[in-house]
C-alpha cells in the first residue's frame, strides 16, 4: 500500500500555432509552458513544483529555427542546445554555440531549449552570459496579437516580468561579425554545472569590449568599468592586440568587480578578508576573463 495521496492528472494542451499557445495560456492562467522540460520536469519529479496545467510547445515549428532580419538573428525560443551547437550556427554566433555545447550531457542538449534557459534563469545557465554580453532582446507575444521587446538583462534582473498569458517567442541577437568567446570552469571534467563562466564579445562598430560573467551571482554580471577601460586600450584600426600585462590587468579588474571584497563593518572598520573559496572564485573569473579576451583579440 502507498502512503502517498493520489495525484490528480494535470490537463495538457498541445497547441499547433503560436496564437493557440497564447490562447491556451489565457484560458488557464495557472498553466506552465513546457518545451524541453529539462528543468521544469526535474522540479515536478522532485515534488517542488505542481503545475495546475501544462502547455506543450513541441509542435510549434516556428519557434524551433531562426532567420535573419535587420542585421539580427531572430532565434526561436524552442531552439535546442544541440541545434545551436552545430557548425552552421557556430559560424553565426560562435559564443552562443560554444555555450550550448557545454550545457550538460547529450540527452540534456537534445531536449533543453534557449527559451527554457532564459525563463528558468538559473545562475548557472550557460547561454545567459553570452546573451547578456551580446545585449540580446527578447520578443514576447501575448493575447490579441500583442508583441513587445524586453532586454534580456531586464528580465534576468527582475526589472521586467512576463505578464499573464505572455510567452517568450523569439530572441533577437545582433550579428556583430566579430570575434566572441565563451569559457567555463567546472568542478570536474566533462559536462557539469559552471562554477564560473565568462563571455567576451568585441563590437568593432561601436568600438566596445563587452564582458559578462555567469554563475557567480543570481544573474550575469557586466563589469562595465573594466569593459570601458580595456576598450580604450584596443587599437580598433590596427591589429587589435594587447600585451600580456594588459590582459592580466583586465582579468584582475573583472575578478575584483564580480567577486568584490566584503563591505566594512557597521563601525567603519577594516573590511573582512575574502574566504579561501571566494579568493579561488575571483582568481577563476580573472583567468577566464583574461583568456577570453586574449582569444577574441587574437
Amino acid at each position: 500500500m502507498s502512503t502517498h495521496a493520489p495525484r490528480t492528472a494535470q490537463p495538457v494542451a498541445l497547441p499547433a500555432t503560436l496564437d493557440e499557445a497564447v490562447a491556451a495560456l489565457a484560458a488557464e492562467p495557472a498553466a506552465v509552458p513546457v518545451a524541453g522540460g529539462t528543468d521544469l520536469m526535474g522540479d515536478v519529479n522532485a515534488g517542488s513544483l505542481r503545475p495546475a496545467a501544462l502547455v506543450g510547445l513541441g509542435r510549434l515549428g516556428e519557434l524551433r529555427g531562426w532567420e535573419y532580419r535587420d542585421g539580427h538573428a531572430v532565434l526561436g525560443a524552442c531552439l535546442t542546445h544541440a541545434r545551436m551547437g552545430r557548425p552552421d550556427f557556430a559560424a553565426l554566433i560562435p559564443a552562443l554555440a560554444a555555450a550550448a555545447r557545454t550545457a550538460g550531457p547529450p540527452q540534456v542538449r537534445n531536449a533543453g531549449t534557449l527559451g527554457g534557459n532564459i525563463i528558468t534563469g538559473a545562475a548557472t545557465g550557460d547561454t545567459l552570459p553570452v546573451l547578456a554580453a551580446l545585449e540580446a532582446h527578447l520578443v514576447v507575444v501575448g493575447p490579441e496579437g500583442s508583441e513587445r521587446g524586453i532586454p534580456v538583462g531586464h528580465l534576468l534582473a527582475g526589472r521586467e516580468r512576463l505578464r499573464p498569458a505572455e510567452l517568450l517567442a523569439f530572441v533577437r541577437v545582433p550579428l556583430l561579425h566579430a570575434p566572441q568567446t565563451f569559457l567555463k570552469a567546472t568542478g570536474r571534467t566533462g559536462p557539469a554545472r559552471a562554477l564560473a563562466s565568462v563571455s567576451v564579445v568585441l563590437d568593432p562598430v561601436r568600438r566596445e569590449v563587452r564582458c559578462a560573467v555567469g554563475a557567480v551571482a543570481p544573474m550575469p554580471l557586466r563589469p562595465l568599468e573594466a569593459e570601458r577601460w580595456v576598450a580604450s586600450l584596443v587599437d580598433w584600426d590596427g591589429e587589435r592586440r594587447l600585451p600580456p600585462d594588459a590582459l592580466a590587468a583586465f582579468g584582475e579588474y573583472v575578478g575584483a568587480a564580480c567577486v568584490p571584497d566584503p563591505e566594512p563593518g557597521p563601525e567603519g572598520g577594516e573590511p573582512a578578508e575574502l574566504s579561501p573559496a571566494l579568493r579561488h572564485l575571483r582568481r577563476t573569473v580573472a583567468a577566464l576573463a583574461r583568456r577570453g579576451l586574449g582569444r577574441a583579440l587574437s
